[in-house]
């Protein structure tokens, strides 16, 4: 039966100029008329009078023509396929794998064996291979120093005689890979008033260093608030002293600006590393070695992108979904660079790709909910998918049956595999993340119709749902998870915690970079406006409200990071980097659906362009 729907769908027309094409219609302000479709929902009838018409009727094509719906006017991709395809690397070839081999040796003998004693310098250069995008390779190495370190380190004193860079760096390391070290390791830094020593202001990299570890901080650590208040405020004065005397072109300045504008464990690892490379070739301590291994591998990685891009780019031209529905953001490439921010490794291929098609239907799905399906439809939309029965599709319009069966088939293929390899059925798992974010798309399309704007909390508590992570990060759990466990299993059936903030730090993300565009074309209040609402406050307080709960959001994030999980490591970075990549998509606005400005000038710099001078 599966294989047979496959083919069915798979026969479907993806010529442009064939079949039926939904066209957007003209933006309306007004309420869209309502089409009096029976609410289709098993054994109710939404007017009894005509119950009896409910197991027949559909959304005719007639119907769905004259209804007023409303349109976001997105604009067509600007990657299209042929240029996709186009993509080709020299760095997939033999000779410059095995060059990268023989510097990894090089690297291994250099850092990990000659300076097995020298704990800073080792520290220093795990915390330049993670910059460098690099650390991925010596996982083995850089867990063993950690490990050593934090079992012959008594983190109980109050008093050490490190400085401040190295206690900063040592803590955020450490913290990152899962080990619990106290805030009160920065007490010495403080002078007999309890505060951080003035003197320290003449220490940019020390600063520098405990900033950045102050991004790692959890719920109720104050010694680190006042740590990371104080550099903040020692930096912005850095830069101004810098840009009075004109030097503020030299590495420790970039540096200090870069930190500023986004702390490293908020930002997306991929985009760091293509960054830091620039910045690290101009450095004068500089390692040759390194930074040719950085290059190469990048590229080489890069490559390995490139093919993974090429699959997903043919698997939704023939799903026809982008040329059919064109009221909905065809957006390939940018839903492919999210899966390249949430897990970059070349490694996880698989992920990247499966990943890639349920980021491609939930955008599709979103904009049904959000821009042209009516209440009606919607309801009968959300009723099909609940009960994941292609049998009940023909209730549906045209264009929501190619929709759901695009769903329907990709979705028990990804299962399908998983039954294959690991002899375990999950359609049960998968088509509860659907129905969960239909139901929540839906109870925003209602408020919509309503015109109810709910409180924060009822925003939140339903928006952490609807902004699509809980469905991303499921599907992502069985793509990097072998042996499923049935402790993982349980645990991701309640989404767990580190979902929970995941989720709601990728819906205030992208409210701070989209709630403008999307209230303007008519769309149910977002973060922002049910907090000016509720609180009476302007939109720049509104604004900065949300960013406070995207902070205090982070910590609970960085606790559970550290807390005992089923989840494996690989699992946690994931649900950590998507965070990090939607704070990378909406930090100058809408990234997503907006191609055109930042977000192209990062597909190229990580998907099309190589570095030079390798």
């Amino acid at each position: 039966m599966a294989m047979a729907l496959v083919h069915q769908f798979c026969s479907l027309p993806t010529d442009p100029s064939s079949s039926f094409k939904i066209k957007p219609q003209v933006s309306v302000s007004s309420v869209p008329v309502s089409i009096n479709v029976i609410r289709l929902r098993r054994g109710i009838a939404s007017c009894p009078v005509l119950k009896c018409m409910a197991d027949n009727r559909s959304v005719s094509d007639h119907e769905s023509s004259i209804i007023a719906r409303r349109s976001a006017n997105y604009q067509p991709p600007i990657w299209h396929f042929d240029y996709v395809q186009s993509l080709e690397s020299e760095y997939n070839g033999k000779p410059y794998a095995e060059r990268v081999e023989n510097l990894k040796e090089e690297v291994i003998r250099a850092i990990f064996k000659k300076l097995e004693h020298d704990h800073l310098t080792q520290l220093k250069h795990i915390d330049l291979l993670q910059r460098l995008g690099l650390s991925y390779h010596f996982e083995d190495e850089v867990k063993s120093i950690l490990k050593g370190i934090y079992t012959n380190t008594s983190y109980h004193k109050t008093s050490n005689n490190n400085s401040l860079y190295a206690t900063a760096l040592e803590f955020r390391l450490l913290r990152q890979h899962g080990y619990f070290v106290p805030q009160e390791v920065f007490t010495s830094f403080k002078d007999e008033t309890g505060k951080f020593m003035a003197c320290m202001s003449d220490d940019p990299i020390g600063l520098v260093s405990l900033y950045e570890a102050s991004f790692l901080m959890v719920e109720g650590e104050s010694i680190l608030e006042e740590a990371r208040d104080f550099a903040t405020k020692c930096l912005e004065e850095y830069i101004i002293k810098k840009e009075n005397i004109d030097e503020n072109n030299d590495h420790i300045s970039l540096l200090v600006s870069h930190a500023l504008e986004l702390p490293l464990q908020w930002r997306m690892l991929r985009l760091e590393s293509r960054w830091f490379i620039d910045l690290y070739e101009r450095m004068e301590d500089m390692n040759p070695c390194l930074l040719e291994l950085a290059k190469l591998d990048f590229n080489i990685v890069q490559s390995t992108h490139q093919e993974d891009l090429k699959y997903a780019s043919r698997w939704w031209r023939n799903t026809g979904l982008g040329q059919k529905l064109e009221f909905a953001r065809d957006r390939l490439m940018e839903n492919f660079l999210w899966t390249v921010g949430v897990v970059f490794e070349p490694q996880f291929g698989y992920c990247r790709r499966m990943s890639t098609k349920v980021n491609a239907l939930i955008t599709v799905i979103d904009d049904i909910y959000d821009v042209y399906g009516t209440l009606d439809e919607l309801e009968l939309f959300t009723d099909v998918v609940d009960r994941w029965d292609v049998n009940d599709m023909d209730q549906l319009p045209d264009y929501m049956k190619m929709c759901f069966l695009a769903l329907h088939n990709s979705i028990n293929d990804i299962a399908f595999t998983v039954l294959k390899e690991q002899g375990l059925s999950i359609v049960k798992y998968l088509k509860k993340v659907w129905a969960d974010i239909c139901k929540s798309y839906l109870q925003e399309a209602k408020w919509y119709y309503s015109g109810y704007t709910p409180t924060l909390q009822e925003y939140i508590e339903n928006a952490w749902i609807s902004i699509s992570a809980p469905v991303i990060l499921v599907h992502a759990y069985f793509f990097v998870t072998n042996p499923i466990t049935k402790e993982g299993l349980a645990c991701l059936e309640e989404y767990p915690s580190i979902i929970r903030q995941s989720s709601i730090l990728l819906r205030l993300a992208d409210d701070l970079g989209t709630s403008s565009d999307e209230i303007k074309r008519g769309d149910v209040p977002k973060s922002i406006q049910c907090y000016m609402h509720e609180a009476g406050v302007s939109e720049d307080e509104a604004r900065q409200h949300i960013k406070w709960l995207i902070s205090e959001t982070w910590k609970q994030m960085n606790a559970d990071r550290i807390a005992d999980s089923p989840f494996s490591e690989t699992f946690t970075e994931i649900a950590t980097n998507l965070a990090r990549m939607a704070q990378c998509m909406y930090q100058h606005g809408d990234g997503h659906g907006i191609q055109d400005r930042e977000t192209k000038d990062r597909v190229l710099s990580l998907l099309v362009n190589p570095i030079s001078n390798c």
